[in-house]
């Protein structure tokens, strides 16, 4: 079980023995099929002044990427999984009727990721833990050391975190119906701060070297 969560979740190491980020994120395209998707959103809503048409802005772009990776062959889970994302997000939209009903699936889902990863770390095994574990060929041995479990729980808590900051800066721009505020905010949180924040967590969590004795 734990060695599956570890095998979905992408994040490998490179040949220096590194977190690699980038790949886990899908490189730059990846991130481009993350950031681009949601700029386009903000740049109609700011630009035209009408949901339908950034809607469909939105939804056009992920489903070029979908198509792209389709026609050439390559994997696209992650464009897939971008595509439905922006559609559950147009879906919101749609039904609340402002575009700042755009960026409530945001909201859910950084609350669901802090009640996993805190649901996690209370039942001992903190998911970045069990992710990371097997990444550096730990397995799930570092749960019978209490300096790497500790070492775990403070890089499980570190993206946490990452998801209530996203919550706490975002949610009153919401409130205050600043769209534009809090569709920039969201561009600048999104992939490149939890790509920071995953490469943080693996720095902090690393094993400490011993000293030889003599």
């Amino acid at each position: 079980m734990a060695a599956d969560v570890a095998e979905r979740s992408g994040l490998r190491r490179d040949e220096n023995g590194q977190l690699d980020v980038l790949s886990a994120l899908g490189g730059w395209r990846g991130i481009a099929e993350s950031v681009l998707p949601g700029l386009v959103y903000l740049v109609c809503v700011v630009a035209v002044g009408q949901l339908s048409v950034a809607l469909a802005a939105s939804l056009a772009v992920a489903a070029v990427f979908t198509l792209l990776r389709l026609a050439q062959r390559q994997p696209a889970t992650q464009a897939f999984a971008g595509l439905v994302g922006v559609g559950i997000c147009a879906l919101f939209a749609r039904v609340g009727g402002e575009a700042l009903d755009y960026y409530v699936w945001g909201f859910i889902t950084n609350a669901g990721g802090i009640l996993v990863l805190g649901l996690s770390a209370a039942l001992g095994w903190p998911l970045l833990g069990v992710v990371y574990g097997y990444v550096r060929g730990e397995g799930v041995e570092w749960r019978a050391d209490p300096v790497r479990r500790g070492a775990y729980q403070r890089a499980n808590g570190l993206v946490i975190a990452l998801f209530a900051a996203r919550l706490a800066v975002q949610l009153p721009l919401f409130f205050a119906e600043n769209v534009t505020a809090l569709g920039i905010t969201r561009l600048l949180m999104g992939a490149p701060l939890y790509a920071a924040a995953l490469w943080a967590a693996w720095l902090w969590s690393r094993p400490r070297r011993t000293p030889r004795a003599g």
